[in-house]
């Protein structure tokens, strides 16, 4: 696994990163929904009605999930962790034109505990892309966050990986070229050559491609 180790700037990662911006929105959203939950509990269960103890073990339930994704959010892995875990992988602005910008990245899908490599296209939406250009093509370093940060192995075997760019996590244009550099040019050009399917991987509900292994550089991941 190709890591990448630099000192990672909080302020200007909690301003543009929007892997943290998500986690924010769901935390906030989370708390009015947990409070609702319970007013709907104990409104059921003060109707005393046959019906309403089933509904009220629901709303209960619900209550107690969102409280706990309220709590358990700010206990996630921080954003230094977050890069420091990560995988380096290479991602370029596609020719996608729309608001923002959409990055076509090359990542590993496969679950840690296989020791396999399995590749994918990936896209993602970004507002943001500091100290970079949009242009079509531009070479976007990103560390992967993946889906599998819980004990619990469950779900599909490939996993859901996005990428998180290593300019959301520092201002400093020297670290994004040591990353970019870092990353093999067969790499890159793997991604500029498949350019063209990044509408169709975006417009998919998964907004993933997987590459079939007969077809890869030799040398890939290496």
């Amino acid at each position: 696994m190709r890591r990448f180790d630099f000192a990672v700037d909080r302020r200007h990662a909690h301003a543009v990163n929007e892997v943290v911006a998500g986690r924010r929105r769901v935390r906030l959203a989370a708390v009015p929904a947990a409070v609702g939950a319970a007013v709907a509990t104990a409104y059921l269960v003060w109707l005393g009605h046959p019906w309403s103890y089933p509904l009220a073990l629901a709303c209960a339930l619900g209550a107690a999930t969102a409280l706990w994704v309220a709590l358990w959010a700010p206990r996630r892995a921080g954003i230094d962790q977050l890069y420091a875990e990560g995988e380096l992988v290479p991602a370029v602005v596609s020719p996608i034109r729309s608001r923002g910008a959409v990055l076509l990245a090359l990542v590993n899908v496969d679950r840690r505990d296989t020791g396999e490599s399995r590749y994918a296209l990936v896209t993602r939406r970004v507002r943001r892309l500091p100290g970079h250009r949009v242009t079509e093509g531009e070479r976007v370093p990103a560390i992967t966050v993946r889906g599998d940060r819980t004990t619990r192995s469950i779900g599909e075997r490939w996993l859901p990986v996005e990428a998180m760019p290593i300019a959301w996590g520092t201002t400093d244009t020297a670290v994004i070229e040591r990353a970019r550099a870092a990353i093999a040019e067969i790499e890159w050009r793997l991604l500029a050559d498949n350019l063209a399917l990044a509408e169709q991987i975006h417009r998919s509900a998964a907004k993933r491609l997987l590459l079939d292994p007969g077809q890869l550089p030799e040398g890939l991941g290496a």
